[in-house]
């Protein structure tokens, strides 16, 4: 009689466990995000702000190059006077430079605080997207196999990135 029960509930824990896994699944960011319009307008922006900042620091680099030239050029003739006078003018100019590539493509620069201000809505779209198919679809866990290389390979039926793209509005082929 032990037995049978131990046996009978070994059988439901058994069972229990096998309707109780989770379905997993995967998409694929960059995948999605190149569909999506917001996200290609988005990076246009931050290119051609990036492309302006960058072409100002290009144009201080360019100052102190013909300082430096003009500098070398003149410096014999220069009194000490003149000479630190110079010096400090260049000096100051590479600290410009330097302040502003800090500014604006430094670690928490300009750049990357408009990168955080375009993409940010559009990352929260996409992840309340895929919560939305993971709950609905009971999937237990869903990978990102555009940020994770340790995916060897995986079944085109599990991917879902057309699925988030349709829940965002946005139709593919």
């Amino acid at each position: 009689m032990k037995r049978l029960v131990l046996l009978i509930g070994f059988v439901f824990v058994l069972v229990g466990s096998l309707y109780s896994q989770q379905r997993y699944g995967f998409v694929d960011t960059e995948y999605i995000l190149n569909k999506m319009p917001d996200y290609k307008n988005a990076q246009e922006q931050l290119d051609q702000i990036s492309s302006n900042w960058q072409i100002e620091i290009e144009k201080i680099a360019q100052e102190i190059k013909e300082l430096q030239t003009k500098f070398r050029a003149d410096e014999v003739f220069l009194s000490s006077e003149m000479r630190q006078k110079r010096e400090k003018e260049i000096f100051n100019k590479e600290l410009l430079a330097q302040k502003l590539q800090q500014k604006y493509f430094g670690r928490n620069g300009e750049l990357y605080k408009k990168r955080q201000e375009l993409m940010k809505p559009i990352q929260d779209d996409i992840y309340d997207a895929i919560k939305e198919i993971a709950k609905a679809g009971t999937y237990g866990m869903i990978i990102d196999r555009a940020n994770g290389p340790t995916i060897i390979y995986s079944s085109p039926k599990f991917d879902l990135s057309d699925k988030v793209l349709y829940k965002l509005g946005i139709r593919t082929n």
